[in-house]
């Protein structure tokens, strides 16, 4: 799943939630407001932990890439070494 598509459907419960919670709020508005911060909290916390998850997968990621370029390289180095050789001998 995209990154935008997760960013997009955080959001659009975000929206909804607090819509709902207004809609159906049986507490005063004092109250209703307290909760509704407390709720979008918890949904900051949850967007933040999503997005350090990410972070941390993109940089796994970038991690592995970086070390198969290097053993590609290596590879390739020998590769043309033993060519070279086989040219000059």
């Amino acid at each position: 799943m995209s990154t935008k598509n997760v960013l997009l459907a955080a959001l659009t419960g975000l929206a909804a939630g607090v819509a709902i919670g207004i809609l159906f709020a049986p507490d005063k508005g004092e109250k209703t407001r307290k909760k509704l911060l407390k709720k979008k909290d918890d949904y900051i916390d949850e967007l933040t932990d999503k997005f350090n998850e990410f972070k941390e997968n993109i940089e796994e990621f970038q991690q592995d890439v970086t070390e198969e370029a290097k053993e590609m390289l290596k590879k390739g180095k020998v590769k043309a070494s033993k060519f070279v050789d086989d040219i000059t001998s």
